[in-house]
């Protein structure tokens, strides 16, 4: 029989979820078949697969020792990573990290340790704010993605109640979403919208954009204004309404203004003059605009945090940002 006290990052966890967490060699079938069977206690007695964990309680597992993965004595990777970030706010919930072109935000089929994920959990480690022999289920996790070539906030979780909350605020589109891009040309109108449907081709990994409803396709929704223009390229606020797969960079091409430098979706005959490594994009802003109860976060309600320097605003139209963007 194994022990476990219930954590606040385990807190709030069905019972049943948190057991697969726990022991991921324990096939679920028999998982449910020994909750069913009372060798699972919580508390000194049995409960049902769906009972909510609160923090402090006792949680006896009489199980067979070859499903407990134990964990090493020390992560030796997480303590000599030396994690590279540009934090933009901390506090003790969560993360706002700009990120650089060029890293992923995940592991993927090309790169599994330079990522943003990997360089925030050895960041938290070192910190000893987190140590995964310690939590049973739970790890610092990004709450949304932006692509590899795209630079730009990104916010992180560091514990499980900020990533439930901070899931369902993107989720309810309280959280305002601001991005500066370049792209060839001169918008017309200067300022307004672009709506479509998006269909994505998993196997190809892009997008397409249509002008009606097609089968698998999803609204999208993004808000423009000209900021600059400047030697055949022009400088664009956007608003996202939606939060779509390349939605910025599909929907402006598809308006005759592909972003510079985008090599999916862009102009390469007009982009080698500029000589440019990756896509003229980058979440710059967040709002937090919370219209329902957001717990231990509320306090980020009506707060904003951008970006100070966007590579891309200097070199092409002469500007430094806070001559454009107060």
């Amino acid at each position: 029989m194994q022990e476990f006290t219930v954590g606040k990052n385990d807190a709030g966890q069905r019972l049943d979820r948190w057991l697969s967490k726990t022991l991921p060699l324990l096939p679920p079938a028999l998982a449910q078949k020994y909750i069913r069977l009372k060798r699972v206690k919580l508390n000194g007695k049995g409960a049902k697969r769906d009972a909510r964990l609160a923090q402090g309680d006792l949680l006896q597992l009489y199980i067979n020792d070859e499903f407990f993965d134990a964990p090493a004595p020390e992560n030796a990777f997480l303590s000599v990573f030396k994690p590279q970030l540009d934090i933009l706010y901390e506090d003790e919930d969560i993360l706002l990290v700009n990120k650089r072109p060029g890293i992923v935000v995940h592991p993927d089929e090309h790169e599994y340790v330079n990522t943003l994920i990997t360089h925030i959990q050895a960041y938290l480690y070192q910190k000893k704010e987190w140590d995964p022999r310690r939590e049973n289920s739970f790890t610092p996790a990004l709450c949304n993605r932006i692509d590899r070539n795209t630079g730009g906030i990104v916010i992180a979780a560091k514990t499980a109640e900020a990533l439930r909350v901070m899931n369902q605020k993107i989720k309810d589109r309280e959280i305002e979403k601001y991005y500066l891009c370049a792209v060839h040309g001169r918008m017309d109108p200067p300022q307004g919208k672009l709506e479509g449907f998006i269909s994505k081709d998993e196997v190809k990994k892009q997008v397409t954009v249509h002008r009606s409803p097609v089968p698998g396709g999803r609204t999208a929704v993004t808000l423009y204004r000209t900021l600059a223009v400047k030697g055949g390229l022009s400088l664009i606020e956007c608003e996202l309404v939606t939060g779509r797969t390349h939605q910025i960079r599909a929907q402006f091409a598809a308006a005759g203004h592909p972003l510079l430098g985008d090599g999916k979706y862009g102009r390469s005959r007009a982009d080698r003059r500029y000589d440019r490594r990756y896509q003229a994009l980058w979440s710059y802003k967040l709002v937090f605009s919370f219209t329902t109860p957001a717990g231990g976060l509320e306090r980020l309600n009506g707060r904003s945090w951008q970006v100070d320097d966007v590579d891309f605003v200097a070199e092409y139209f002469g500007r430094e940002m806070g001559d454009i963007i107060p």
